[in-house]
């Protein structure tokens, strides 16, 4: 009696399994699209198109870069999460809206279990960096400022629950200060707003802040990566200015809706390593003060899952919300 339905599910296992290897087998057949959660500019703006570019050209398709910016990521999220698991919708990650996001929302339009990880391919430190009225010249006389005149001084950040968010407040809990918050949907209008005064403080990647300090617009106080950024080699680490302990990285990454076929999936990982190493890539990433950096498939998840257990406790020791 049990025999048909076995035999049912095993010619549809197997009709799934030639569906996939066909759809690889000539995949692609058309344009990709990489979804960005956030609005031109700034680090994972410039990742996808980086990526984009240099894609297209090992795929022989174009990898047309989508802006879907809102609800702290969530829109673009939500988007990928529902679109055909077939490698023509692709999610550009950012590292704050995927690992904090599920501590910081409680309702999400999505969850990590809907998409599968196809490579990490960007990282870049962050820049502790502030409107020239600020009157501080060094890390350590930023710090002593602001404790002597708690709630006086403005930060902005990328959206609640974004890195600048999380990671402004980490450092006003080392340090024992208060800055006000004021959250926007991206870099461009934070950045923006920063550089008339209107807001005083942004701890952001270099790709947002970069050429205004070298043009003088800003400064910059330190970078909270292990070394001094390329880019900005006269700024010093957190560490030499003298605030031990305090180091903030942020990641693009990779990923497909879940269900796509492993064969796509394995596709795109090898397009995505094969694109980093081109000099083009490199060129554009060193300009824009990002760094290339690819892990396959299985790194990229463990990556994932230890980075989301990291952010849930911080959150929750700093009381951070998305509101």
């Amino acid at each position: 009696m049990q025999r048909r339905p076995l035999l049912l599910r095993a010619a549809l296992a197997a009709a799934a399994l030639c569906h996939g290897l066909a759809l690889a087998q000539g995949y692609p057949a058309k344009p990709v699209s990489l979804v960005v959660p956030n609005p031109p500019g700034g680090l994972v703006d410039t990742s996808a198109r980086i990526v984009a570019d240099s894609l297209g050209k090992v795929l022989g398709q174009p990898v047309v870069v989508d802006n879907r910016a809102g609800g702290s990521g969530n829109v673009a999220y939500g988007l990928v999460a529902r679109a055909p698991a077939d490698g023509y919708t692709l999610l550009t990650s950012y590292s704050a809206y995927h690992v904090g996001n599920p501590s910081l929302t409680p309702r999400l339009p999505w969850a990590q279990k809907d998409f599968t990880p196809v490579a990490l391919v960007t990282v870049a430190t962050n820049v502790i960096a502030a409107h020239p009225s600020v009157p501080a010249n060094t890390l350590q006389d930023f710090i002593a400022y602001v404790k002597k005149n708690p709630g006086k001084l403005t930060y902005a950040s990328q959206g609640n629950g974004s890195v600048s968010h999380i990671g402004t407040e980490m450092l006003k809990a080392q340090t024992g200060t208060s800055m006000v918050h004021i959250p926007y949907k991206g870099s461009g209008d934070a950045i923006r707003d920063v550089l008339s005064g209107q807001v005083q403080v942004f701890m952001t990647t270099p790709p947002s802040v970069m050429q205004h300090v070298q043009a003088g617009k800003l400064k910059a106080f330190a970078v909270t990566g292990k070394s001094r950024h390329p880019g900005l080699p006269n700024v010093p680490t957190t560490a030499e200015a003298g605030l031990k302990g305090f180091e903030l990285e942020s990641w693009v990454a990779i990923f497909a809706p879940a269900g796509t076929p492993p064969d796509v999936v394995q596709k795109l990982t090898t397009g995505l390593k094969q694109a980093l190493e081109t000099p083009e890539a490199k060129s554009r990433a060193d300009a824009a003060g990002i760094e290339l950096r690819y892990l396959p498939p299985p790194q990229l998840d463990a990556m994932v899952k230890r980075e989301t257990e990291f952010w849930a406790k911080t959150i929750k020791a700093q009381g951070i919300t998305a509101d």
